[in-house]
């Protein structure tokens, strides 16, 4: 019993003496880094500016010609007629795992009868898979 209880004053002691040392170290220097790890984070290496970032107070960027869409959207210039993440609207995501945004509404285009297999092709009767009027 008497060994167990100096084996565990050692580590104690180890682990104290451990954790002294450490914090001698973090209060004198900053611990030194690989430069391949710095050469790889952000830090180091920014993203670039995106040429249709926009903000409340710089949406005019997304009206211009070759803009995404003219909606602001998270700081970026969205189209919300046709993107799944922002339909009809900032942050309104089509939920299904099949819809698409078609003219700012989620659809399916398996089976919409309005967009049948793309956005805007309308069957007379129904849509199957994709087609219309499809085996029938």
């Amino acid at each position: 019993m008497a060994k167990l209880m100096v084996v565990l004053l050692l580590v104690l002691l180890a682990a104290t003496v451990t954790d002294a040392g450490s914090a001698t170290i973090a209060a004198g220097r900053q611990a030194r880094r690989s430069r391949f790890l710095l050469a790889n984070s952000a830090a180091y290496n920014p993203p670039l500016p995106s040429p249709y970032a926009c903000s409340k107070k710089s949406a005019a960027v997304c009206l211009a010609p070759g803009s995404p869409g003219p909606a602001c959207c998270r700081g970026q210039c969205v189209d919300t007629t046709a993107s799944a993440d922002h339909c009809s609207g900032c942050n309104k995501v089509c939920r299904q795992d099949r819809s698409t945004c078609c003219g700012g509404r989620c659809v399916d285009l398996l089976s919409d009868k309005d967009n049948c297999g793309t956005c805007g092709n309308q069957c007379n009767n129904k849509c199957s898979y994709g087609f219309c009027d499809y085996a029938m």
